[in-house]
């Protein structure tokens, strides 16, 4: 008895994918997946020469048969895998013995215009799909061995379809990308490499910080505890606080807790002592003497030189609350 099929699966339902009309942005190309099924060959079955605008990718994961181009006929078996198109002339034949077994994926693709995104650090995976298309394109135009294992994701994507797992679309989407990844390492261009874009450390750091500091400025917050968070020691986040411009750890803290209280006092969100404790100061007091040594006035008369004007923005975590200290 032979072993059991590993894609028995997706014979349930073949056109399951196709239907889903599966599209999506990587980089700067646009994806859209005509097919993505397994189907089978009967023994001797003949599809005549043809060919496609798109791209499709042939894997073949039981039997064999041949594949025929302008050029030649090679013969093709489990655990191989061909790229035809776009506009390449082929013909597909099972063996007179045999059925053959094809996972099968046609998909369009078609550069974008290019927008402004690498504030989202898409510049990377632009890189990464230009390479992944221009190894595509160079790819033989004969069988190669799946040293990849790119078939299994075809089981990857009709997996996610058929438990209904939440994030199928988002699970089938990297299950293509997968194939296109590693069918294109088979490429006949020479593997490029390059170093992931690097991030400034300090300033990584130091963005790490802030943002702790405007999530838990209400409470007691020390050097040492927000330093522990990163990790690094107090001296060093210290240090990085200066050079990115913030004067010291202490001065940046009271000065967004001050920027937090300025607006709530405008907004007359509570009494002073409320507002004092729902923004890290011990009392009510406390405040007031801190509030009146740096802007020189009571929270009260704060109130009532601002309530009629702008408020300072709190979207810059350098902003000053007083403004024209």
């Amino acid at each position: 008895m032979g072993k059991p099929f590993a894609y028995a699966l997706m014979t349930e339902k073949p056109d399951a994918i196709d239907r889903l009309d599966i599209r999506f942005r990587w980089g700067s190309y646009g994806f859209r997946v005509l097919r993505c099924h397994l189907t089978s060959f009967p023994p001797g079955k003949i599809i005549r020469f043809h060919k496609h605008s798109e791209y499709e990718f042939h894997f073949i994961p039981r039997g064999k048969g041949t594949i025929s181009f302008e050029q030649g006929e090679y013969p093709v078996h489990e655990g191989q895998f061909y790229l035809t198109g776009p506009g390449i002339l082929h013909q597909q034949e099972a063996d007179t013995k045999d059925p053959m077994d094809e996972l099968c994926l046609h998909i369009v693709i078609t550069p974008l215009d290019k927008d402004d995104s690498e504030a989202w650090g898409e510049s990377w995976e632009e890189r990464e799909a230009k390479a992944c298309i221009q190894a595509l394109d160079a790819l033989p135009l004969r069988p190669l061995a799946d040293q990849y294992n790119a078939m299994a994701w075809f089981l990857t994507a009709y997996r996610a379809w058929h438990d209904g797992q939440p994030g199928a679309y988002s699970t089938i989407k990297q299950a293509i990308i997968q194939i296109l990844l590693r069918a294109s390492r088979m490429s006949l261009l020479p593997g490029v490499t390059y170093e992931p874009p690097g991030r400034n450390i300090n300033e990584h750091r130091f963005q790490m910080a802030t943002q702790f500091i405007h999530d838990n400025y209400a409470s007691a917050l020390s050097l040492k505890e927000v330093a522990e968070r990163i990790p690094i020691s107090g001296r060093q986040l210290q240090r990085i606080f200066r050079e990115q411009g913030a004067e010291s750890f202490s001065t940046y803290l009271e000065n967004y807790r001050l920027n937090q209280i300025c607006n709530a006092i405008v907004e007359g969100r509570g009494p002073i002592e409320q507002i004092a404790l729902e923004h890290g100061f011990a009392s009510g007091n406390y405040l007031y003497y801190v509030f009146k040594k740096r802007f020189g006035m009571t929270p009260k008369q704060y109130k009532e030189r601002h309530s009629g004007g702008t408020l300072a923005s709190t979207s810059d975590p350098k902003s000053d609350p007083k403004g024209d200290r």
